[in-house]
């Protein structure tokens, strides 16, 4: 399973390359860990070779490199030379332990291509290696502009100038005090700033603390006790600057000493690190054009610092930033490749975050093998993110039918679920309702991301940033849309509109409703035929209230649904509303492109969440097993995810993230020591299924505790203690693990002659009433799907 698993996300990230103009890794390093197992080999072969360390040969970024030469038996190391571009760099190596290989940072690499040779007295070895600007890209694309600067708010002053053109964020004079003037000196389009590096301290208090100058010690420093059992002084060295545009971290415990200066002009004192990584991820929903800002909570990540591990942070890591996963695991790429080029190559990387920060794990392991992490805890995980617009997108449809439709059955709240599949409540506070009791997920949930992803006209970002962002009125050429910050992945149309595959022709809202009996035919006839769909992006006018509070005082600007910018029926039904045909370029390449999750991927998973239903939280339940499905779907196996749930009646309490380190850990190390076994096989005794009380305590665990979701057995343990729900396009026949952008499709005639609609079976009226509703007929989900 490994091998095959990891040749395919080698083709799969060539491909990427590929249709966004990059260039693509050699085969063998893709895919693999960055000490690159072909260079090794040749190493083992009896003769030299060299490999990168720090990235694959082909995407080295920043004019730098962190590289090894293997030296073969019977060669002594000093003996080697090495050279850059024929300079001789030679003094940057260092025997490794065993006097069988080189490590050095090769500085001075130039854009473009460079050759880097290892000569002995009887050997010759050459790599070529592509440099890339530090601030990218790399394979990404071109730029986004306009680009909104941080770095104030990041603590790295401000941007460096980069133009003359008033281009960008304008960057002022200082005076002798260092206070800003109104003199504007040049401008910023790419926010680089200078690399900073400070000192914090865990107070014994909690919460962490700037070290007093000087490096004396605090009365209430708290110590920690690291994952080898050493208890050191919690001290933690702060990295932050500036990687492919974005604000990156890098943070880590270090002594008392060097914070005070002690070593000065010296190289960081990692002694107090385990040489492990947590890469942290964040969530949240943006549209790109904004650097982000690091998370104070990500980037001081107690959990992960007090063991001793390093942390890794970016904000281009973060999907409240953007939700470019092209550029988010470009940034993630680079950012490794900067932290490996400081501290080494650590014994391994583990992903921790939720949300976007869970979608971000899947996606990257899947795109760039270990590159990025070599095990995920995906905290409140959905298998990515675009196809989650799809049954979203169908949200503020239904609700909008729902609330207009005057069918007293919607006005039970809990009734909502037969048609959108989420969870619904006749009891949760309803903010648009003047918060009486009902509500659903897809108001409680997601209320407020149909204007944010499909419309171009509306944007949450209005970050002061912008007044000093030239040149004037820049920010309003921007096109707000999801579809729109991934151009340089879906395509731009000839309207100059970014592709969208946003589709729900043939869709049967409520189809498993009626075959269950749960609706009348004359309600399904109805809602099919007023639901509507979404304009096109170029045809999209701005939002009503609540998304623009100046028009809340007009009671006809309260639009909550964005109805405004539906396609509705022209005559209140009688002439069924349009459905929205996707765009076939945008949706092959949302695949291509690698920001569709496919089950492709082989490093260990702990996909762990609090369950959220009662709560209608947006991150419901079923989407572990959604990503568990597709897993399947590519090649009959998920031993490598386990699936844990923490109980959250009446409220999240307990945090199993802790313990999914501590299993990780193991699991990791297994691996390490014996590769041979793949990650099935390396499994500690508590990675596998588990679900777990309020108090994180066990409640079951094995393999059979989440039976009867994906398959037909009885229901497991954890199975009958947290129900599932699912999505309107379940509801309308789509399978679990959800993913279809635009169904193939069945004429309404033979739906009917198969039995699609149960015990119902249709009057000649209603066979044409549903020919006129669906004149390119309906979906076939046991058919092929795009």
């Amino acid at each position: 399973m490994a091998t095959r698993r990891g040749a395919l996300a080698t083709g799969l990230a060539a491909l990427i390359l590929g249709l966004v103009g990059g260039t693509a890794p050699p085969a063998a390093a893709s895919g693999t860990a960055p000490n690159g197992a072909a260079g090794a080999g040749a190493g083992q072969r009896g003769r030299l070779a060299i490999d990168v360390l720090s990235s694959t040969p082909g995407q080295v970024s920043g004019g730098d490199a962190l590289l090894r030469v293997l030296v073969p038996a019977g060669t002594d190391p000093a003996a080697v030379r090495v050279t850059r571009n024929g300079a001789d760099v030679t003094p940057a190596f260092t025997t490794d332990a065993g006097g069988r290989s080189l490590t050095g940072l090769v500085t001075g690499l130039v854009e473009g291509w460079n050759t880097v040779r290892a000569a002995a007295p009887h050997g010759r070895a050459a790599l070529r290696v592509r440099d890339f600007p530090v601030t990218g890209p790399i394979f990404s694309g071109p730029h986004q502009y306009p680009f909104l600067c941080k770095t104030e708010r990041g603590g790295l002053g401000q941007p460096l100038v980069d133009n003359h053109d008033g281009q960008g964020m304008r960057v002022f004079a200082v005076d002798a005090g260092g206070a800003k003037t109104d003199q504007v000196v040049g401008w910023s389009r790419d926010c680089s700033a200078r690399t900073v590096v400070d000192y914090v301290y865990r107070s014994t208090a909690g919460g962490f603390k700037p070290l007093p100058a000087g490096g004396s010690r605090p009365a209430d420093l708290a110590t920690t006790t690291t994952l080898d059992g050493r208890s050191v002084d919690y001290v933690v060295r702060r990295e932050r600057g500036t990687i492919n545009r974005f604000i990156y971290g890098f943070t880590m415990l270090a002594p008392l000493a060097e914070a005070g200066g002690q070593m000065a002009g010296a190289r960081p004192d990692d002694s107090e690190w385990n040489r492990r990584v947590i890469y942290r991820f964040d969530g949240g929903v943006a549209i790109g054009h904004d650097q982000g800002s690091l998370s104070t909570d990500g980037t001081l990540y107690d959990p992960g610092l007090s063991k001793g591990y390093a942390i890794i942070y970016s904000s281009g890591t973060r999907t409240a930033t953007h939700y470019n996963l092209v550029l988010g695991g470009e940034t993630a790429l680079m950012t490794k490749e900067r932290f490996i080029e400081e501290h080494g190559v650590p014994y391994y990387t583990v992903g921790v975050g939720g949300s976007g920060g869970g979608i971000q794990q899947y996606i990257y392991g899947q795109d760039y093998g270990t590159r990025v992490i070599d095990g995920a805890v995906a905290q409140y995980s959905y298998p990515d993110m675009v196809t989650q617009t799809i049954h979203v997108g169908d949200c503020e449809l239904l609700e909008r039918y729902m609330d207009t439709s005057g069918d007293p059955k919607w006005q039970t709240w809990s009734n909502r679920r037969l048609l959108e599949g989420l969870n619904a409540s006749d009891t949760v506070p309803n903010p648009y309702n003047g918060n009486k009791p009902g509500s659903t997920e897809c108001v409680t949930g997601w209320r407020g991301l149909t204007p944010l992803a499909l419309n171009p006209n509306w944007t949450d970002n209005n970050d002061p940033e912008w007044q000093i962002t030239d040149p004037p009125g820049v920010k309003d050429t921007v096109k707000w849309t999801h579809w729109d910050d991934l151009r340089n992945v879906y395509g731009v149309g000839a309207d100059g509109y970014a592709r969208v595959p946003w589709d729900n022709v043939g869709v049967q809202y409520g189809l498993a409703a009626l075959r269950a009996g749960e609706i009348t035919p004359a309600e399904f006839l109805d809602v099919n035929a007023k639901v509507g769909s979404w304009k096109d992006p170029a045809d999209m006018v701005k939002e009503g209230c609540p998304f623009e509070p100046a028009t809340c005082a007009d009671p006809a600007q309260f639009d909550p649904w964005s109805a405004r910018n539906m396609r509705l029926s022209p005559d209140g039904g009688v002439t069924p509303a349009p459905r929205r045909a996707g765009d076939p370029a945008a949706i092959r390449a949302a695949v291509a492109g690698g920001i569709v999750f496919t089950g492709r991927i082989d490093i260990p998973i702990i996909d762990w969440r609090h369950y959220l239903e009662e709560q209608l939280n947006m991150h419901n339940a079923h989407q572990s097993f959604a990503s568990r499905q597709r897993m399947l779907n590519h090649d009959g196996d998920a031993s490598n995810q386990v699936i844990w749930f923490t109980d959250a009646r009446p409220a999240a309490i307990f945090d199993q993230t802790p313990e999914a380190l501590s299993v990780m850990d193991a699991w990791l190390t297994a691996i390490r020591t014996h590769p041979e076994r793949g990650v099935a096989a390396n499994k500690p005794p508590l990675a596998v299924d588990r679900c777990f009380d309020t108090q994180g305590a066990p409640i079951a665990s094995g393999p059979h505790v989440w039976d009867g979701i994906l398959d037909h057995r009885a229901p497991g343990a954890c199975t009958q203690r947290f129900p599932l729900h699912s999505t309107s396009r379940i509801v309308a026949g789509g399978p679990i693990e959800g993913g279809v952008f635009a169904c193939r499709r069945q004429p309404v005639d033979a739906a009917i002659a198969r039995g699609l609609y149960g015990p119902w079976h249709p009057t000649p009226a209603e066979a044409q009433r549903l020919r006129q509703i669906f004149p390119t007929g309906v979906c076939d989900y046991g058919a092929r799907h795009r």
